[in-house]
């Protein structure tokens, strides 16, 4: 999201780009981090059944929430932001109403759904009964999430760009601290309740529907700050009403229909992308009901989607991380067709993401049995392979959302949505042949997310060169960072083995990885792939230059 200087919508006032940068425009990203995150403590709370059957009912929740957030608010946004420019204040409160009321509805129905339909969804859908207390409670989730995105819509169309980070982070935080209170309570109400009905899998399932009657909470917490800023410049708002300078006073048809027009191709885009983990634990947990292991099918599950998905995850989004600063630049460059300007920006860009997405792929799989072993209760030998197999996923993803943002900006929506159906249908038919037709369980899940950000990756890279001309560097933006991070990772395999049984996992972690960084950066700035310039950038870069003097390498 790049945020421009621009009047406000209350009081004509500015908010300058510098203070918008770096609070702003990666608030999407660093809450996503952070809702990945929420897994790591419910699912110690919880544990693994717990989480495989949180998952179905907070897919569900996430679904909804981006349906609404990149759909509807969205193209809202764009509606509101047009008209405010132009002093149709009317008109853009009546797209905000409009909007409202679209999605209010909505999701009106699509809870009203969930309830009645709760017992077919666990059952049948995801082949997992006890999620149902969980589903019916993500219900009231999806409703406040319809309103928070229109209320977010409207102030990011009025400028309003950091009060919606602000709610964002708020949202995030109380998501974490509601869950695991909510997971907490409620688990240990379970294991009485199990106890009565001498069945173990109740605690987990209570404990899953507190973890998301927590999200509720902080879906209400959220509301009602938005709601009280907005209550706050009514007065504002009424004065410019007054002022309206609009011409014609637009119809409710026709803001339905540029609302639901311009939303479908985002929503197609939120559900290619998004609904594959949903998908995949319906595959997962056929192929253990058909090995006769469901017994262990929750808690299987539970292990991936709360361990490796986690743990990749927020790899991906420090990649992510990294490049959004250059999104912006490439796609102002792109619109003044200065595009040897922007295939250099597109060179750096890739250059970014292969500087982070390289070390974090082979940090994650030489410290797979500590990362797992640290930050979760107990060992779990399957999330350690898994992880070990499956890190390669940080750097497909980060160049399949690298340039599938650049496609949004260059406006390649069709592009967009070819790349994502050829993805989808290969990670279907993967899914199919090797975890419903081979029994490959987790591993079979995991090669076809593989294959899955792998086509996006390569989809996108190719469709984007071919517009714009692009051709890599492949010396010192892929290969120098990939030897470099391939050397500092056995540095860090060596001191893993021989820190782990002396210190314990966390202390080897927050060691290994500091030194291997270290060791890294260094070898990057003697290698000359990157510059001061260039470090600057980049998150933490400050520290990197100092890092570079102390050794004498800058």
């Amino acid at each position: 999201m790049k945020l421009r200087k621009r009047e406000t919508a209350f009081g004509g006032g500015s908010v300058r780009k510098s203070n918008r940068g770096s609070f702003a425009a990666y608030a999407g990203i660093i809450s996503y981090m952070i809702v990945l995150g929420i897994r790591i403590p419910i699912s110690v709370v919880i544990g693994d059944a717990g989480i495989g059957l949180f998952a179905p009912a907070f897919e569900l929740y996430t679904l909804t929430a981006l349906f609404f957030t990149y759909g509807i608010s969205r193209t809202m946004t764009g509606l509101i932001r047009y008209r405010m420019k132009r002093e149709q204040y009317k008109n853009a409160r009546k797209v905000f109403h409009t909007a409202l009321k679209i999605s209010a509805l909505t999701a009106l129905v699509i809870a009203l759904v969930v309830v009645i339909t709760s017992g077919f969804l666990a059952e049948d859908v995801f082949l997992e009964a006890m999620s149902r207390r969980a589903l019916i409670a993500a219900a009231p989730a999806v409703v406040l999430a319809a309103l928070i995105s229109s209320l977010r819509g409207y102030f990011n169309g009025c400028g309003f760009g950091p009060l919606v980070a602000w709610s964002q982070y708020i949202e995030k935080t109380a998501m974490l601290i509601a869950g695991l209170i909510g997971g907490r309570i409620s688990y240990e109400y379970g294991q009485k309740a199990a106890a009565l009905l001498k069945n173990d899998s109740a605690a987990s399932a209570y404990g899953a529907q507190g973890a998301i009657w927590g999200i509720v909470i902080a879906e209400l917490i959220t509301l009602i700050y938005l709601s009280v800023v907005f209550i706050f410049h009514t007065g504002t708002w009424k004065r410019q009403l007054m002022q309206d300078g609009g011409r014609r006073m637009e119809s409710g048809g026709e803001i339905t229909g540029m609302l639901i027009g311009n939303s479908i191709p985002m929503i197609l885009v939120v559900l290619l992308s998004n609904l594959f983990m949903a998908v995949d634990q319906r595959f997962f947990n056929y192929c253990m009901n058909i090995k006769e292991m469901g017994g262990t099918r929750t808690a299987g599950w539970g292990s991936y989607y709360g361990k490796y998905a986690v743990l990749t995850g927020i790899g991906a989004a420090l990649v992510c991380l990294a490049v959004q600063g250059s999104i912006g630049r490439i796609a102002s460059s792109y619109d003044r067709e200065e595009y040897r300007l922007m295939r250099e920006r597109i060179g750096g860009a890739m250059k970014k993401l292969c500087i982070v997405a390289f070390p974090a792929a082979i940090y994650l799989a030489v410290l797979a049995e500590s990362f797992i072993t640290g930050l979760y209760r107990g060992e779990d030998s399957q999330a350690v392979s898994i992880l070990r197999q499956g890190t390669v996923v940080i750097l497909f993803y980060g160049a399949a959302w690298m340039f599938g943002q650049m496609m949004m900006k260059m406006r390649m929506i069709r592009e967009l949505l070819f790349t994502l159906a050829a993805a989808f249908a290969v990670h279907i038919l993967a899914a199919v042949l090797l975890v419903r037709n081979g029994h490959l369980g987790a591993e079979g899940i995991l090669y076809s997310v593989i294959l899955y950000t792998g086509v996006l990756a390569v989809l996108s890279f190719v469709l984007v060169g071919k517009r714009v001309g692009y051709k890599p560097e492949l010396l010192y933006s892929v290969a120098f960072p990939a030897v470099s991070s391939a050397v500092s990772g056995l540095v860090i395999l060596l001191l893993n083995k021989l820190l782990f049984g002396l210190l314990g996992a966390l202390p080897t972690l927050l060691i290994t990885c500091l030194i291997g960084t270290v060791i890294y950066m260094v070898l990057l700035i003697l290698l000359h792939v990157i510059n001061e310039g260039e470090l600057l950038e980049m998150p933490l870069g400050r520290v990197w230059i100092t890092i570079g003097r102390l050794f004498g390498v800058m």
